[in-house]
């Protein structure tokens, strides 16, 4: 079996965050710094209740407390770097820096019925699928806890003074593969279900986490006490060409990452989203839509079609109109729900990792 391509350097975790912490280790870090323990429940208003993070807002803290407790508890994980809007601004992009200077993204997206943030669980990912931004850079690190719910938290606040309106969905399906980083993921979901003061109070069915198909982490996610909605990027039914597009394929093979999402199913009650990157002559046959269709006919799924972002000197493009709808029809045909995501940002580097590889570029030149 091939090596997927992997490209990390040795990382150090930033600094300890209040979104790392549950509300009882708050409350031990508060008194740890000399403050009365309900504190860190006024803190966590002001952070997950009112999007706030700068001490001076925070006039139910003592003057003399607030900078010394920011500093403990909201130090700066993310610092923007740019950030690029289009759709008449209902989408916007977000270049931020960590700590240690690696870069990810973040996007917002405002719909007629939602609005969504999509948010990088890795910089960069170590999965290797030839088609995606993110892939050819390989791996930097995992984000941690906080610095995931940050961008949330930040984008909430976007959403709040920009759109204006709340934010309701989150998508893990920015740069790197959530399972890969299972822990902190998993700990960042379960911030942004909680209630206020605990966390950001959303939806769990408002909640998606996507995998190329780790097995065993999914299996372990099937176990959590979440029900989010689950999305397999799946891009081929069959193992030839999978093994190719999502090398992962080479180690658990279509017909076990689809076991794998029925389980999934079965335990959540919960429907899951099928993602297909639409790329021109490689996986839109007609044939293709069939076996798709024949795999996926009677389960508890949903195609999402994608039609491909493609980055600049790609050999792979989006299929035309009339194949994706062609695609479209033998799915419906064989009795599978199936619907074609919404294209944004293509002006505004959309595809994933694009906005940090011309980052990366603009830094080194």
């Amino acid at each position: 079996m091939s090596t997927l391509p992997v490209v990390t350097r040795r990382a150090t975790l930033p600094p300890a965050h209040l979104a790392d912490l549950d509300l009882a280790a708050r409350r031990e870090a508060m008194a740890a710094l000399g403050e009365p323990a309900y504190r860190a429940g006024q803190v966590s208003r002001h952070y997950f209740g009112r999007l706030v993070r700068d001490p001076a807002a925070m006039t139910d803290l003592p003057a003399a407390s607030r900078q010394r407790i920011a500093d403990a508890l909201l130090p700066p994980l993310l610092t923007s770097l740019r950030d690029a809007a289009c759709d008449a601004g209902a989408t916007r992009k977000a270049l931020w820096r960590l700590y240690d200077g690696s870069l990810v993204e973040s996007v917002l997206m405002g719909y007629a019925d939602r609005v969504t943030a999509c948010v990088s669980s890795q910089a960069g990912c170590g999965m290797g699928c030839p088609f995606c931004a993110t892939g050819q850079a390989g791996l930097t690190r995992n984000l941690s806890t906080a610095e995931i719910v940050d961008q949330v938290v930040y984008l909430a606040g976007m959403a709040a003074a920009q759109l204006p309106r709340r934010l309701s969905h989150v998508v893990f399906m920015g740069m790197g593969e959530p399972l890969a980083n299972y822990d902190r993921v998993v700990a960042a979901v379960r911030r942004l279900v909680a209630p206020p003061p605990e966390g950001l109070g959303l939806s769990r069915r408002r909640v998606t986490v996507s995998t190329v198909g780790l097995v065993p982490a999914m299996h372990r996610l099937a176990e959590e006490d979440l029900a989010v909605t689950l999305a397999l990027s799946l891009h081929a039914p069959d193992d030839d060409l999978r093994d190719e597009l999502v090398p992962v394929n080479q180690r658990w093979k279509v017909s076990e990452v689809l076991r794998a999402a029925w389980d999934y199913a079965e335990r959540t009650g919960r429907r899951v989203s099928i993602e297909y990157a639409m790329i021109r002559d490689v996986n839109d046959q007609p044939w293709r839509a069939d076996l798709l269709g024949k795999l996926l006919a009677g389960k508890l799924a949903h195609v999402n079609l994608i039609p491909l972002n493609p980055t600049p000197g790609s050999r792979w493009d989006a299929s035309p109109p009339s194949v994706e709808r062609e695609f479209v029809r033998r799915l419906r045909a064989a009795g599978v729900a199936t619907t074609v995501r919404d294209t944004r940002g293509r002006d505004i580097d959309g595809a994933c990792g694009q906005l940090a590889a011309s980052g990366r570029h603009e830094r080194e030149v």
